[in-house]
């Protein structure tokens, strides 16, 4: 089935560029579309903010294919079709008695479009959501189905989990599971850039998942929002201070102008995991909708450094900016992932919806975090030269090889992909 209609991402930013969206029912229909494909990208959840998912050729959308919900408890993994969201699968994973080890803020994206991305949550511990993938299904442009597995193919896994969506269609991910748990969320408003460079370490190590969020109108985070396990028996009561913020006693959204009825439950109250380490709710709307992004992630020494930096442009900043955020994802060994090699802080911008003025707001911004060594997200939108982001990956050969095993031909490769890795 073909739909010529192939519309806009999630946030309207960008009109796709694709002749149709191809939106297969099974596993044959797929295959019989890829053999045929001459240019193909799959199409998972638009929420990427650039071209990744484009093409001027064909894209497929996975929305259609048979759920798969294959759960081995003996091994505690679970593997999934390539069209899931986060949202559909938490559910039963938590009935079921299981959880994941993390999550992004939103529970709307695609596992397979999130891991192909490396897309994160947050954690001093917790590496980004790719990191829990542990065999992956691909869909060759031949139309053979290929796995992978890190117990089986040491060698390329770490390759192929962060693809970028040219190596093939993923078609099945296998992710690694732990017992299901329960997390609350305590929220801090107003803690001051001083104390956040002086106790940085301290502030990120709270909590399981800590995110920092500021409007750059001051030397300020407006927000702090703190995501605790719930150890049971154990009790547990928050400080009504934190390095000079307060605790808040109403639900906040992270762009402060907005009502936080699209927010997870807030102020202490204990949930299943799912329902607290996102963000936003599955049946809202996240974020602010009409936004651009922009995200780098650099390694954690240079956090601070980093801040100060971004600090003395927040004139520039803050009026084309919603918000801010601030989290840390542990380092991992997946060649492609934004944090490989290094333990890492991401630095994330949700921009009002005014691409020219925040595209010569990019490079100034970038020229200030280029001594910190960024790399930016995948699926967000930078000004950086491909040769900085090329020389920011040290198995990028390695990447371009194992491509070109794949897919000899160049059906996945789009105008994304050639103008970032293509030397």
């Amino acid at each position: 089935m073909s739909n010529a209609n192939v519309g806009t991402n999630w946030a309207g930013n960008l009109v796709y560029a694709a002749r149709a969206v191809h939106e297969p029912r099974s596993l044959h229909e797929l295959q019989d579309i890829v053999r045929r494909g001459r240019s193909l990208r799959v199409l998972g959840s638009r929420h990427s903010f650039n071209d990744i998912a484009d093409t001027t050729g064909d894209q497929v959308s996975l929305a259609g294919m048979p759920r798969v919900f294959e759960l081995d408890r003996a091994a505690a993994t679970v593997t999934v079709d390539g069209g899931v969201r986060y949202g559909e699968l938490c559910e039963p994973l938590h009935a079921a008695g299981f959880a994941l080890h993390n999550l992004a803020s939103l529970p709307h994206i695609s596992v397979a479009g999130a891991c192909a991305t490396a897309t994160h949550g947050s954690g001093d511990r917790n590496g980004n959501l790719a990191t829990a993938v542990t065999a992956v299904e691909l869909l060759r442009a031949d139309g053979e189905v290929v796995t992978l597995s890190r117990a089986a193919d040491p060698e390329t896994f770490p390759g192929a989990v962060v693809g970028l969506g040219a190596l093939g269609v993923v078609t099945r991910v296998t992710l690694r599971l732990e017992p299901t748990f329960q997390v609350r969320q305590d929220l801090y408003e107003d803690l001051p850039l001083a104390a956040v460079a002086e106790h940085f370490d301290e502030i990120t190590a709270l909590a399981d998942s800590v995110s920092l969020f500021s409007e750059w109108r001051g030397p300020v985070f407006e927000e702090v929002w703190l995501k605790r396990r719930v150890e049971p028996g154990v009790e547990f009561e928050p400080p009504p201070t934190l390095h000079g913020a307060t605790r808040a006693t109403v639900p906040i959204h992270p762009i402060r102008r907005m009502p936080a009825d699209a927010c997870t439950e807030q102020l202490g109250v204990p949930g299943p995991w799912h329902e607290r380490l996102p963000h936003f709710r599955m049946d809202h709307t996240p974020s602010a909708g009409a936004e651009l992004q922009t995200e780098y992630l650099l390694p954690r020494r240079h956090a601070v450094d980093a801040l100060i930096a971004i600090d003395g442009l927040r004139d520039r900043i803050a009026p084309l900016l919603q918000v801010s955020e601030v989290r840390t994802v542990a380092a991992d060994d997946l060649w492609m992932s934004t944090a490989v090699g290094r333990e890492s802080v991401a630095l994330h911008f949700t921009w009002v919806p005014d691409w020219s003025s925040v595209c010569e707001l990019l490079p100034a911004l970038e020229a200030a975090l280029e001594p910190f060594e960024p790399r930016p997200h995948w699926g967000k939108l930078s000004t950086m030269s491909p040769d900085a982001i090329r020389a920011a990956y040290p198995r990028l050969r390695d990447f371009t090889a194992l491509v070109d095993r794949f897919d000899p031909n160049g059906t996945f490769r789009n105008d994304y992909v050639r103008r970032t890795l293509d030397r």
